[in-house]
């Protein structure tokens, strides 16, 4: 396992930086032209009667909006999590809302540490799945890679995102919003950016997760540490 004694501190800064350096990422090519997304003909509902649309990019079939759900797929709850210090140290299965305004549950979808996604029962819908690091990358691959493809997932215009939400176009109808995280017992970046976990583990303390801001047209993949509450978006088995 890699040593990081410096996470307790690091992360935030990471993700504040990405705030303030992040208009500053240009695209150095034009987008590649994508061929029209396909609206799938059926929605699917979570085990809490949560309906999602649905779309298909590519190969792939995708929920359009971010995960709601509040239980496992076998009913059992999963542990709302609202005090915010409590996310820097639980490595169990946690969600909360952002803020912890169940508005913005409902708007943006619920925050998850990548526990929930992984350990005891399955999170996912049946006939769903949470994606792997290889299926985000087939999905950004398809909409001209990692300097293109943020753009053609955004949402467009500033209902919920923060000006000058660059390139947002939502070509290929994932419609991605806003929904920021919680890290470090802050709720940070709700309007500027998006992070969506995957399950595909980098080692003990981390996970891969891809990252969509408001300052250009990018996809950025990376690690988060475990502990985290991000954004989910599941894909069709």
């Amino acid at each position: 396992m890699k040593k990081r004694n410096w996470y307790s501190t690091i992360i935030v800064l990471n993700l504040v930086l990405l705030i303030i350096v992040g208009c500053k990422k240009e695209e150095d090519k034009a987008p590649v032209p994508l061929p029209s997304a396909t609206p799938a003909a059926t929605t699917v509902t979570d085990v809490d009667g949560n309906v999602y649309h649905t779309i298909t990019i590519g190969t792939q079939t995708w929920m359009v909006e971010n995960l709601k759900v509040t239980h496992y797929r076998n009913g059992d709850p999963i542990n709302h999590l609202s005090d915010p210090a409590l996310w820097t140290t639980t490595k169990t299965g946690a969600y909360c809302n952002y803020e912890n305004l169940g508005t913005n549950g409902e708007i943006y979808g619920r925050l998850y540490n990548w526990y929930a996604l992984v350990e005891g029962p399955v999170i996912a819908p049946t006939g769903w799945h949470i994606p792997t690091n290889a299926e985000w990358q087939i999905l950004v691959d398809y909409l001209g890679g990692v300097n293109a493809a943020g753009g053609k997932l955004k949402e467009e215009g500033l209902t919920h995102w923060q000006t000058p939400n660059t390139s947002a176009t939502n070509q290929s109808g994932f419609a991605a919003l806003p929904s920021g995280v919680i890290a470090m017992d802050l709720f940070i970046q709700q309007g500027s950016f998006c992070n969506f976990w995957t399950v595909t583990e980098s080692d003990e303390t981390y996970a891969w997760r891809w990252s969509l801001n408001y300052c250009d047209a990018n996809a950025d993949n990376g690690e988060f540490g475990k502990v985290i509450g991000c954004s989910v978006r599941c894909i069709k088995d």
